[in-house]
């Protein structure tokens, strides 16, 4: 059995919440390159030029890329050899937001209630998913998800007769609805089947996937490039100011699905597809 000290998790969430509010991922920065060559608007070209600039001076400077610094999500993939010692699981994560998030200077956007709203002031807490998996490691995940882009989220159950066209329809007319709410060039996570809540974690994790990788389903990476051809034939563009680049990528989950439901999830994603992750 491998020992790992909450101590040890602590330190890694508070230096992965101001790495990923820092630095964006190369697959995101490849994508802005490859959509600069094939934007039709200027206005679109000059946007995406600017994301480019943007992302240079938060990584040179190691400040936030975006005011809005997130809400704290974390994936937590726990091997079943691993032990953890010296306190609390969920609190050692918190704490590790906490501190990530005053000594990075980053915005605190959480509120104690969400009637009442008085500000956390420590960014705190943190939406943790935990999953037990073989073996001896810990894998954490920190995924800043802004409100601009969560905001224009969505969930439905569909008739299962509504089928695969019923999926297709749903997420345009998401996207559609979105515009530019949600700061495009957007990342577009899909979660198709599962429960009510479990479409809804799919199409999170859907944009954990680094841009560029197909889903390994061929039928579902088809469904994938049909998306966002659709997508971005939608005209929205970058920043809703018109042009072809609306989203960047669609990434798409499925799961097992009780036979009376067909439940699809679209969780949205700013151009500021922000995550970062270590292995303990």
């Amino acid at each position: 059995m491998r020992v790992v000290d909450v101590a040890t998790i602590t330190a890694t969430v508070a230096e992965l919440c101001q790495k990923a509010n820092y630095e964006l991922g190369k697959d995101v920065l490849e994508a802005f390159k490859e959509a600069l060559g094939q934007e039709i608007s200027l206005t679109g070209k000059d946007v995406l030029q600017q994301l480019l600039e943007n992302a240079r001076i938060a990584r040179e400077e190691q400040v936030p890329m975006c005011q809005d610094t997130g809400f704290a999500v974390v994936f937590l993939e726990v091997g079943q050899e691993v032990a953890i010692t010296g306190g609390d699981l969920c609190e050692a994560v918190n704490e590790g937001v906490r501190r990530g998030y005053q000594e990075g200077y980053l915005r605190k956007s959480i509120v104690d209630h969400p009637l009442r709203r008085k500000n956390t002031g420590d960014n705190t807490p943190a939406v943790i998913h935990t999953r037990i998996v073989p073996g001896d490691k810990l894998k954490i995940i920190v995924a800043p998800k802004g409100g601009g882009s969560e905001n224009m989220s969505g969930l439905r159950m569909l008739k299962p007769a509504e089928g695969v066209e019923g999926v297709k329809k749903f997420v345009i007319e998401q996207v559609r609805a979105a515009g530019p709410n949600p700061c495009p060039p957007v990342v577009v996570g899909v979660g198709i089947g599962g429960t009510f809540e479990k479409a809804a974690l799919l199409a999170k994790e859907a944009l954990l996937r680094p841009l560029g990788q197909p889903h390994p389903d061929a039928e579902i990476a088809c469904l994938e490039r049909e998306l966002l051809e659709a997508i971005n034939n939608l005209g929205i563009g970058p920043q809703g100011l018109g042009g072809r680049t609306t989203a960047l990528a669609v990434h798409v989950e499925v799961f097992p699905c009780h036979i009376a439901s067909l439940p699809v999830a679209v969780n949205i994603n700013c151009h500021a597809s922000r995550h970062k992750e270590a292995i303990l």
